[in-house]
């Protein structure tokens, strides 16, 4: 992203951007970034398609049209499918090398095939940014300036335990992050006590909470915490693969702690926050490695169950958070 930055500071700008990636925040966030300091606001200039069936010969007759009274002219392209290879969009990709110079071209896509001929001639002629989910340390600096910005001081303690709650999603720390500005309007010390009483624990942290109930033998308050989820419209096979895969990270601690690594060293490894390692290593103590192997196989039986149509889906997350099999 700090070729981005660059060219949006030194309002030299190549001639095709694309954005993608499954961090939905930053390619709004640059998307807007880049439309404003290309087009200064101007509509005139300026052209959007969005969706599948865009006519590209269209996006090529304005591509060569000279802007109106202005430096340049900016074609905004997002959710096409051209980055999928095949099709119209191997024109656009014959267009590149020959694009005039008074025409920006910028792509917003979630599904990308790097090895399409269009991805390639971005590449090659402008500019390709992923826009990957960030890492605990980056979200914390992030999330530390906004605040600072609005006056307000966190410490890494209370960033870990408000990370935990959000999860990575930037526009969700945002919005977490807007409620706890407006909670503590005339004080400039956020605590933990404000993050618990205003911040809402995601879905991912709800199945953290569940399996530590299991762990514990605390089988009414896993089916609680599963009637909650069920109440927020989670679908049963999606609280299924998160508890596979929360299973599978403490699988993955419990292998690490049996290495003689530290707290900061496996947070590190598998790119969690210090304070989410620190409560997975609590869970892996809880369980044997042979228990932790049980609950996957018992997460993939559970799947075959339902696809195969032995079980409803409500019905075998039920009996794997009570271990009935």
């Amino acid at each position: 992203m700090q070729t981005l930055n660059q060219d949006i500071k030194d309002r030299s700008f190549k001639s095709a951007y694309l954005l993608f990636g499954d961090e939905a925040f930053l390619k709004k966030s640059y998307k807007n970034r880049l439309k404003e300091a290309v087009t200064g606001g101007d509509t005139m200039n300026y052209n959007y398609y969005e969706g599948k069936g865009i006519n590209v010969p269209e996006i090529l007759g304005m591509a060569d049209t000279m802007p109106f009274f202005a430096e340049k002219r900016l074609i905004l392209v997002e959710d096409s499918g051209f980055f999928k290879g095949g099709g119209e969009a191997e024109s656009l990709a014959e267009y590149l090398p020959n694009i005039p110079d008074t025409t920006c071209l910028l792509f917003v896509e979630t599904e990308v095939d790097k090895r399409s001929k269009l991805y390639k001639a971005v590449k090659k002629y402008g500019y390709a940014a992923e826009m990957v989910r960030q890492e605990p340390a980056q979200l914390a600096r992030w999330a530390a300036g906004v605040l600072a910005r609005e006056g307000k001081k966190i410490t890494g303690r209370t960033m870990d335990l408000f990370l935990s709650k959000t999860g990575d999603d930037m526009e969700n720390i945002l919005s977490e992050l807007d409620k706890l500005i407006s909670y503590t309007l005339g004080r400039d010390v956020i605590t933990d006590a404000d993050v618990e009483a205003v911040c809402v624990t995601q879905v991912t942290n709800k199945i953290f909470d569940m399996i530590t109930a299991i762990s514990s033998r605390q089988t009414r308050k896993a089916m609680d915490l599963y009637e909650d989820l069920l109440t927020l419209k989670e679908p049963p096979m999606r609280i299924l693969f998160l508890i596979a895969r929360q299973f599978n990270q403490i699988l993955q601690v419990k292998e690490l702690m049996g290495k003689g690594m530290d707290k900061s060293t496996i947070a590190s490894k598998l790119k969690l926050a210090p304070f989410v390692a620190g409560k997975i290593m609590l869970q892996a103590k809880s369980f044997t490695k042979e228990q932790i192997f049980s609950y996957v196989n018992l997460c993939v039986d559970a799947e075959e169950a339902v696809k195969t149509g032995k079980l409803a889906d409500r019905l075998a997350v039920e009996l794997l958070i009570a271990n009935h099999y």
